[in-house]
């Protein structure tokens, strides 16, 4: 199938800008001229190909002001100008980043193996619009000779699919003629402009790791079976026996002693702390520090945290035994300190936190904070779970830390707990479905855009209420997108939003629960399959993962809008509406408002 000249490609473009996006047309230059062409051939000392040459004598690049042309994520095209001042500048950082050993002349050679090649001219100015990336040309004689590249500045450079500038410029244009992707985004005219958005899709019916994990069932812990007695081995034939001589370790370290993150609360019981701190009832049993870390690590977790829970004095405590770090958040220190004391005492390699909160205040004075340098150059093994138990210590500064301030606490606070003492005793424990981040009414955020969309012109001349019954149809069209309109706290909220009623956002109660757990799946189906590295995810796809991150993105959306005022909510419902014509939905949401 033949592919349209270069000239013919750029005769479609110009005329569908010159309809549809007037503003973003005017910004074409006009053509090189031919010596200029030469000029930047001889200052480089490369032959441009000739699909370069033909696009320069269509347009000499964009004039660089806001609307300009761009080939989506690529940027706008360059200028000779801007050729040769890029090239020049990325042969700099070529230079200094040379490698040994590499030869072109050698028939293994690879092209892509260098940083920046002496043949490869930048044609394109990237997002940033500058020389940090963008598509390059490899003007190099031989078979990668007019192919197109993507280069960024912090990843290797790698070819593209289209084997020519010209076969990029009619994609290009089909993309601008049928509405369809171009590099994976969507062409549109929004008010004389040539914008480009991301057409999002989810699917409709993830698999569920929480469902995944309460099929699997909390592991049953290993009996602790004696190992026989050695039997007397004797050959088959009668004979007599043999010495047989192993080889073995030498004595191993004494395990360090346990540093958990520790959470105490005065006057309270276990069985409210670890309900303060969001405990799931039907997680809840005896464990012992062994069974709580084995069934941290187990898929019935689910990447969820499990603390234990005892009493100490007049305090209830709770120590982490698995899953992400909790105790250092505000939003689960104001919901224990309620009406009483807490007191976290906090461990993350050097750094060491002892924060003390007070019906939900922080002691900014009580508090204490220690960082420890690394001593020797010892690496940790794994995990700081298997380093503590081979006797290994990364940070010894950070564990002296701990150990003082575990002894100050005793002194100031009547607390007299060491977290070895309980490790073999069955404290109540659970899964926790962790509290939510804070949104603070108090300091919202306004930006003035979103999407190359003007909000704060929107604010300033929309009334509120009108801008506001506007913008709940927003989050009505993102609930479905999304999918978390299936919920029935979903559904309930947003029809009460819709008769302009209040919505109950209480903590435990039906919305924050969903939401909450929302927040669970994404983070669980995240884990398996991002990064890529970690492999097969099993059964959770990057699809589903995906999904699950889209819901729970538009679950933040719906809380920020019964919480913020609407410009501030506004952001963020916008920011993550998944169809293209968004604004073309919100212009009709307005005038029906």
């Amino acid at each position: 199938m033949s592919v349209l000249a270069v000239e013919d490609s750029w005769s479609r473009i110009e005329a569908w800008l010159r309809r549809h996006a007037p503003v973003s047309h005017a910004l074409l230059r006009p053509p090189a001229a031919p010596s200029d062409i030469e000029t930047a051939e001889r200052a480089l000392g490369v032959g441009f190909h000739p699909d370069l040459v033909a696009s320069l004598r269509c347009h000499d690049g964009v004039e660089l002001e806001d609307g300009a042309p761009v080939l989506a994520y690529y940027g706008p095209p360059s200028g000779i100008a801007d050729i040769v001042k890029s090239a020049t500048f990325l042969r700099g950082i070529g230079t200094d980043l040379a490698q040994d050993g590499l030869d072109e002349d050698d028939e293994d050679y690879d092209e892509l193996s260098s940083y920046w090649h002496h043949d490869w001219l930048l044609i394109t100015l990237g997002i940033g619009w500058q020389s940090s990336d963008g598509l390059f040309l490899s003007c190099r004689p031989g078979p990668n000779w007019g192919r197109l590249g993507r280069y960024f500045d912090e990843d290797a450079p790698s070819f593209t699919p289209w084997p020519s500038l010209r076969h990029a410029l009619a994609d290009y244009a089909d993309a601008l003629e049928s509405g369809g992707p171009f590099n994976g985004r969507i062409p549109l005219a929004v008010d004389g402009v040539l914008l480009w958005e991301d057409e999002r899709t989810t699917i409709s019916d993830p698999v569920s790791p929480l469902a995944l994990a309460a099929a699997a069932g909390e592991p049953e812990q290993p009996s602790l079976v004696e190992p026989p007695a050695p039997a007397e081995v004797r050959p088959a034939d009668g004979g007599q026996a043999r010495l047989v001589f192993v080889r073995h370790r030498g004595p191993a370290r004494p395990p360090l002693p346990a540093q958990p993150d520790l959470l105490f609360a005065e006057n309270l019981t276990p069985a409210e702390l670890l309900r303060r701190l969001g405990a799931l009832p039907d997680t809840v049993r005896p464990r012992t520090r062994e069974r709580a870390e084995q069934a941290a690590d187990s898929p019935w977790a689910a990447y969820r945290p499990l603390v234990r829970a005892g009493s100490v004095g007049g305090w209830a405590y709770a120590t982490q035994e698995g899953g992400t770090a909790q105790f250092s958040r505000p939003e689960v220190l104001r919901a224990v300190s309620a009406d009483t004391r807490a007191v976290a005492l906090t461990k993350r390699g050097p750094e060491v936190r002892l924060t003390i909160t007070e019906d939900g205040v922080p002691d900014p004075e009580a508090a204490r904070h220690v960082m420890s340098p690394r001593e020797g150059n010892i690496r940790m093994p794994g995990s700081a779970r298997l380093a503590r138990r081979l006797g290994v210590d990364p940070w010894p500064g950070s564990s002296a830390a701990y150990t003082r301030l575990l002894a100050e606490l005793e002194q100031g606070y009547g607390i007299a707990h060491r977290p070895d003492d309980d490790a073999d005793t069955e404290l109540t424990s659970a899964l926790l479905l962790p509290v939510l981040d804070d949104i603070d009414p108090e300091e919202p955020r306004y930006v003035t855009q979103v999407r190359d969309f003007d909000l704060a012109a929107l604010v300033e001349r929309t009334p509120p209420a009108r801008l506001r019954t506007a913008i709940a149809a927003q989050l009505a069209r993102l609930a479905a997108e999304s999918y978390i309109d299936v919920y029935d706290e979903v559904a309930d909220a947003l029809a009460r939003i819709g008769r302009g009623e209040r919505v109950d956002l209480a903590l435990d109660g039906p919305l924050d629960l969903r939401i909450r757990t929302l927040a669970a799946e994404a983070w669980a189906a995240r884990q398996p399959v991002h990064p890529a590295w970690r492999g097969d995810g099993g059964p959770v796809t990057p699809d589903d993962s995906s999904a699950w991150v889209l819901r729970e993105s538009a679950a933040r959306a719906l809380r920020e809008f019964v919480l913020l005022p609407v410009p501030a909510a506004a952001e963020t419902i916008l920011h993550q509406r998944m169809s293209v014509h968004w604004r073309t939905e919100l212009a009709a949401d307005l005038e029906t408002s």
